[in-house]
């Protein structure tokens, strides 16, 4: 359990802001380490060739703690989800007849990839559904994910939790079915790595992609992606001067080389030593392994058991503590309440949380209180009135 952590922060203190899946807020030393690089670019004299590679280095050991991967060279940093995913598309064999298995309602990023590769390649977008009812619907849903993937699955790509209503999916043992068949597994991290423990070791994903800027706490424009051994060898998207061997010797670089830097290294993104971002990354992936994503969870389990109690008492739906994160989870509202009405009551207690298909979705962090969910929870009495 974690003390709250606002006073790293700098939200107005009237705003109940429950919205991390939306965008974090900086913390006070990720503000102040983008600062920082601005005023170094005020005289780029000050910027040695090393900086080029010296600050990535160290996200990307950061990022490999954070998820237990042994080699940081696996993490590429992109710029963001999208790119990640294309990279895995471009490098993902799919033929006639075959399917890649998707989510209903997953983050669109990780549905148009597939869509447009799948009418290219003539093969099958196979979405998996969730149940009907409500009763044990986590449980149901993953297992009607395990029963879409057959031998004709080629790639199977899913986020941890579901980011409109913080469903969550066993990744272990669809990463066990999806290995059996021969698939790849692709995982968008966006929602969950940072707030909720993810082992590579464990799920064993060829590809996990996660922006920056939500559960990472980082800056908007900078992504990360892990690849596992099966991309080893893929085209990156782009033909950079940063991603050869040997880039670090400036001297050198008019001698070209078509050897790629090692590992995922490969498909980092052009101008990938952004000065102000790059950072800020640091920073906060340095915050968030102080915490560590295993506090986080019971944190915001313990935060916010008042309001669960709260929201089914007034008919709002939300799914099982078993079947959901702590971190993210989704109210659908009672039949009697409009979405309008909703966002009324919500505007009234100054609370900030996001619509997400049909769910209000609920965000909390280690920054809120139990002020910020009061403050929640009268707004749901006030819209069931």
């Amino acid at each position: 359990m974690l003390a709250c952590q606002k006073s790293l922060f700098s939200l107005p203190p009237e705003l109940h802001y429950l919205n991390c899946a939306f965008m974090a807020p900086l913390a006070q030393r990720v503000e102040a380490a983008g600062l920082a690089g601005l005023r170094r670019w005020r005289a780029p004299s000050q910027i040695a060739p090393q900086d080029f590679f010296e600050d990535g280095d160290r996200v990307r050991s950061l990022f490999a703690r954070l998820i237990n991967a042994d080699d940081p060279q696996r993490v590429a940093i992109i710029p963001a989800a999208s790119y990640g995913l294309a990279t895995v598309a471009r490098n993902t064999s799919l033929r006639s007849g075959q399917n890649v298995v998707v989510l209903h309602e997953q983050f669109p990023s990780n549905v148009y990839t597939w869509r447009r590769l799948c009418r290219e390649r003539d093969a099958e977008l196979r979405t998996v559904t969730p149940p009907d009812g409500t009763a044990q619907r986590a449980a149901r849903w993953n297992e009607r994910v395990l029963e879409a993937i057959d031998t004709h699955t080629a790639l199977v790509a899913l986020p941890h939790i579901h980011w409109a209503d913080g469903t969550l999916f066993d990744l272990e043992e669809i990463g066990a079915r999806v290995r059996a068949v021969g698939a790849a597994l692709v995982v968008d991290g966006t929602q969950s790595v940072g707030a909720l423990p993810f082992d590579v070791a464990r799920v064993r994903p060829d590809a996990l992609v996660c922006a920056g800027y939500k559960w990472l706490l980082g800056p908007y424009g900078l992504s990360l992606a892990y690849y596992g051994p099966r991309y080893d060898d893929g085209l990156p998207l782009e033909d950079n001067w940063i991603s050869r061997r040997d880039s670090e010797n400036f001297g050198g670089l008019v001698r070209y080389e078509d050897a790629y830097q090692p590992g995922a290294l490969r498909y980092d993104v052009g101008e990938r030593s952004h000065f102000i971002l790059l950072p800020m990354l640091r920073e906060s992936l340095t915050l968030v392994l102080e915490w560590g994503p295993e506090n986080v969870q019971p944190t915001c389990r313990a935060l916010t058991e008042k309001l669960a109690a709260t929201a089914r008492n007034l008919d709002f739906w939300m799914e099982e503590p078993a079947g959901r994160a702590a971190h993210l989870f989704g109210l659908r509202l009672p039949a009697a309440v409009t979405q309008e009405q909703m966002a009324a009551a919500l505007t009234a207690q100054n609370v900030s949380v996001s619509v997400r298909g049909a769910a209000l979705r609920i965000a909390p962090h280690v920054y809120n209180n139990a002020e910020d969910l009061d403050a929640l929870a009268a707004a749901l009495h006030d819209a069931v009135r």
